[in-house]
């Protein structure tokens, strides 16, 4: 993690230079505006990585004499049936649709989501996933 931390304050950098470069050039607000919020989303995110990589171990990325086989493993749980992935999907293609065809629609999306939101959240504290 430290690498990567230390590539998004070069990125940072980067931005700060350039976003000072295309203000002083163009004197136009709104990109400006962007570049020094993207500098400042990129020092947050280096920050966040340095940060991190202070209180975890040493990855594979960070060991110059690693081999790619030392980075293998488990990554993380991912549910392999779970439906509530769809009705989230659902739910929100229905609340974006609201805003072409009326807010009304709106009322319609939010139990949906709110179905789906909660039954992703508890999915493994009840039923025959419990154990899991």
């Amino acid at each position: 993690m430290k690498i990567q931390g230390r590539m998004f304050f070069w990125l940072s950098i980067f931005i700060l230079a350039m976003a000072i470069v295309y203000g002083v050039w163009s004197k136009e607000p709104a990109g400006t505006t962007a570049l020094f919020l993207a500098f400042g989303l990129s020092i947050m995110i280096g920050f966040y990585l340095g940060f991190t990589a202070k209180r975890v171990d040493a990855g594979a990325q960070d060991n110059k004499e690693a081999d790619v086989a030392d980075d293998a493993g488990e990554v993380g749980f991912f549910s392999p049936h779970s439906w509530q992935p769809l009705a989230l999907g659902f739910g929100g293609a229905l609340a974006f649709l609201s805003v072409a065809i009326g807010w009304w629609l709106l009322y319609f999306s939010l139990p949906v989501i709110l179905v789906g939101l909660y039954g992703w959240v508890f999915e493994y504290y009840r039923g025959e996933n419990r154990t899991q």
